[in-house]
């Protein structure tokens, strides 16, 4: 059988073609791509004819190309042509065969460290019937790169035949099968000397400034792996250049001109190895990969090799992250350098036409420097932003720079500004066939989707993901996207499917960039949450279960499945318990999002002891002393929930809501006629808005403030509503009297009272508020439904049916458009029923009925 050619496929899995660049710089020919085409197709013309020795004069011509790598590109294609065209004799075909196994063997002699090369010799001896010759030689190129699979299914032939007992060769002309006991030793011989190289040095090459904090721990990690260090420092103030000298650095000082690109080709020029590596210093390399990145400097048959990057993003400890393959080690030639002020290129200095010179590795480097903090404490994205504007206004219209801009403008939250510069990147590169080989265009097309569904354009973002599938398969990201957009409208049974579809594909290659967990936890945490939304809860906690299993450093499902198992009506205890048991780590981040779900879900105690936790780990963190304040407060421990808000510093950005839990818990408590030197003088809740601050001291009884702003009422609303479910009457009592000082509408007022008297039960007293909204102002619709849902409370189905009847009636009158108004006089007022329960008085107040 014949066997199969190597198929080169670049980073997408598109077949190499047989147009070799134009641009590709050789000496002798005003465009080198002319010579190497004009050679393939007196290959392709010797090879129809028959023509052995003529083929084997065009193949001894691309030594005259001066490009290393069109010399090689010319000869893989000449090859390939010959070994693909078919015969009609084994008389016609077996000179060619020879002739390709002559000239390979010549060049692999010379450099035997080709694998593709190796393949194809091996081919053309197996085609010969010489199976001694072709086997080893289809061993060394797997040898070299187990990830040629074509070599691999070829070896198994050869095994295959040799089982079966078919080693002799093929019944070729005398003059082909003399020749063949020659090549055999000699594919031997090849085979033997095809093992990487040996000896080969590493240089790391860096660009700093101001790095103290995260310099030592990069270079920790990788110093083991390189041979020398060559750091370029663009004007460091702090200990930057002690730390990389303690590390044998060979430290150069340049001075900062706002281009990246320049800086990071000072410290290629300076280096003196055969591999450059270069790295930032909010990089690290992962410990156990150290060994596999030294043995990388031996694929001498490679010219650049991508890493694999983990991007840490949100906080450090939150489990989000992104990944993605890095072009970051390079054989050191002076023709390749960086380009670009910002976010610098250097693949286009790279061999692309030839995928086999390009490889993806495993060894695995994280990138810190996208957690929030980080670009807080620098400053990167402002600095950013005016950089590539600067490259703007210089005349820069390409799709990278767009895509730069967009991104960093992204992620300062200005999804506005950035979809347009996402759209014209697209727009400019979706339909150019070398689509595939940008690295940037799979994070290009799901940073547009996502920041149209930030945007709020649904219907492009549809669009845009059908385009996007088209051109990169798999991209499990934009579905994901698609999937949160379809949920933000409403539409659940959409999103599932969509979920499930990315559960189907799972995450994306890294070729793409893809956030982690796409296509695994993180579409099971959200198809979770959208389970729980339609109250299948059997089926969110699975889902949120395996979420957890598979990513237990995940955060982000801890707070929605102690939810999901809060409402399945499990205990505060039993929650904790599956949360602690399946989480990697129960750190303080773990604990505040599983105290604010018991806390939410009314499991005030549990939540007090996670918060404590926190605390007794973080005794600064501010927000965990509020919600602790918040829990305490919640238990009716209100002296403990004002001494824990009390402490929290002047500084802190959660001093407001300290401030605001204080109050309430002090004057929740207080004897009005001490409650001001209890919440102190004015100036202690200076930090709060103006009508929250006056609300609380009219509450206190401070006879200096008059009419309370109407702004105040949301937040007196809200510590009612604490208040009734507190059964703390006195102080209830005296915030209604607040309310009815607040310029609000009589409606809104009752209204307000009555739901929350709904709400904690007070059945009787939410009638009341109700039938005044009636009595006062007429028949009221939203009344109506108010007192329907009393008497539904009551247990007095007919008559809440009723009275929802009256509500639905009103709601058709007042929209109907009528040329006369109805002589029918309405709905009848249905009084509730009443049967025994709680009621909370209310202050005599002009405005309440008789």
């Amino acid at each position: 059988m014949a066997l199969r050619l190597a198929a080169i496929a670049d980073a997408d899995g598109a077949a190499d073609t047989d147009s070799p660049p134009s641009t590709a710089p050789v000496a002798a020919a005003a465009d080198p791509a002319d010579a190497v085409r004009a050679l393939i197709a007196r290959g392709s013309a010797t090879t129809s004819a028959g023509d052995a020795a003529g083929w084997r004069g065009v193949f001894a011509r691309t030594a005259e190309l001066d490009d290393v790598h069109l010399r090689h590109y010319a000869r893989r294609l000449l090859a390939q042509q010959a070994l693909a065209a078919r015969g009609t004799s084994v008389v016609q075909l077996g000179p060619r065969y020879a002739a390709v196994a002559d000239a390979l063997l010549n060049v692999l002699e010379a450099e035997p460290r080709e694998p593709l090369l190796l393949n194809l010799a091996g081919i053309a001896c197996y085609e010969l019937g010489a199976i001694a010759a072709a086997e080893p030689l289809f061993a060394a190129a797997l040898r070299l790169d187990p990830q040629l699979s074509t070599a691999a299914g070829n070896l198994d032939e050869c095994r295959r035949r040799r089982r079966a007992g078919l080693t002799s060769p093929a019944p070729l002309p005398p003059a082909v099968l003399a020749r063949l006991r020659p090549l055999t030793t000699r594919a031997k011989r090849v085979a033997l000397a095809a093992r990487p190289a040996t000896g080969l040095t590493l240089s790391l090459c860096m660009i700093v400034r101001d790095e103290e904090a995260m310099l030592g721990r990069c270079l920790a990690a990788v110093a083991g792996a390189v041979d020398e260090i060559v750091i370029v420092d663009t004007g460091s103030v702090d200990g930057t250049v002690a730390i990389a000298e303690s590390f044998g650095a060979q430290v150069l000082h340049h001075e900062w001109t706002g281009d990246f690109g320049a800086a990071r080709n000072v410290s290629f020029d300076a280096a003196t190895g055969d591999w450059l590596l270069y790295l930032d210093a909010d990089e690290v390399l992962v410990a156990e990969d150290a060994g596999r990145l030294r043995a990388l400097t031996g694929r001498v048959w490679h010219e650049a090799m991508y890493l694999v990057e983990t991007n840490h993003t949100g906080d450090l400890d939150d489990g989000t992250a992104v990944t993605h393959d890095a072009l970051r080690l390079f054989r050191n030639r002076p023709e390749y350098r960086f380009e670009g002020r910002i976010h610098e290129q250097i693949a286009q200095h790279l061999p692309g036409f030839l995928p086999e010179r390009l490889a993806r590795t495993d060894v695995r480097i994280e990138h810190f420097g996208y957690l929030g903090v980080v670009r807080d404490d620098k400053g990167k994205s402002r600095r950013n932003i005016e950089l590539l504007e600067q490259q703007v206004a210089e005349g820069d219209d390409s799709p990278f720079l767009h895509f730069n801009l967009a991104s960093e403008l992204s992620a300062a939250g200005d999804a506005v500004s950035a979809l347009p510069h996402f759209t014209r990147a697209w727009a400019a590169l979706r339909d150019d066939p070398r689509l595939a080989t940008y690295g940037f265009a799979p994070a290009l097309a799901t940073r547009l989707v996502r920041t149209q569904r930030v945007a709020g354009a649904h219907a492009e973002l549809d669009r845009t993901v059908a385009d996007v599938l088209e051109r990169f398969p798999g991209l499990t990201d934009v579905v994901f996207e698609q999937a949160h957009a379809a949920r933000l409208r409403g539409d659940l049974e959409t999103a599932s499917v969509l979920l499930e579809t990315c559960l189907e594909m799972g995450d994306a290659p890294s070729r793409y960039s893809p956030t982690v967990g796409c296509g695994s936890h993180l579409a099971r945490v959200t198809l979770g949450e959208v389970a729980f939304e339609l109250g299948d809860l059997p089926r969110a906690e699975l889902l949120l279960r395996d979420a957890l299993a598979l990513a237990p450093a995940y955060l982000g499902t801890v707070e929605v499945l102690a939810r999901v198992l809060r409402a399945r009506g499990a205990d505060g205890p039993a929650v904790a318990a599956v949360i602690h048991d399946g989480v990697a780590a129960s750190t303080p981040s773990v604990r505040f999002l599983l105290a604010v779900a018991l806390y939410e879900t009314g499991a005030w105690r549990d939540a007090e002891l996670e918060l404590r936790a926190v605390l007794d780990a973080q005794p600064s963190a501010a927000w965990a002393r509020v919600a602790l304040a918040e829990a305490l407060l919640s238990q009716g421990r209100t002296a403990e929930a004002a001494a824990a808000a009390a402490v929290v510093p002047d500084d802190a950005p959660a001093k407001g809501a300290a401030l605001r839990t204080e109050a309430f818990a002090l004057l929740a408590d207080a004897e009005h006629d001490t409650a001001i030197a209890g919440l102190g003088t004015p100036a202690a809740i200076a930090a709060l808005p103006a009508a929250e601050r006056a609300a609380l001291l009219a509450w206190a009884g401070d006879p200096s403030v008059g009419t309370v702003p109407a702004a105040a009422a949301p937040i007196v609303g809200v510590m009612l509503d604490a208040l009734a479910r507190l059964e703390r009457f006195d102080a209830f009592e005296a915030l209604v009297a607040v309310l009815h000082r607040i310029p609000i509408g009589v409606r809104e007022r009752h209204e307000q009272l009555a739901t929350i008297y709904l709400r904690r039960g007070f059945l009787d007293s939410a009638t009341d508020e109700w039938i005044a909204v009636v009595e006062e102002l007429g028949a009221d619709a939203a009344a109506l439904r108010g007192l329907s849902r009393v008497a539904a409370a009551r247990g007095l189905d007919a008559d809440a049916a009723l009275l929802a009847a009256d509500a639905a009636a009103l709601d058709l009158e007042q929209t109907a458009i009528t040329p006369l108004k109805s002589a029918d006089p309405g709905p009848t007022i249905r009084t509730v029923a009443t049967a025994p329960g709680p009621r909370m008085g209310r202050p005599p107040v002009q405005e309440d009925p008789p």
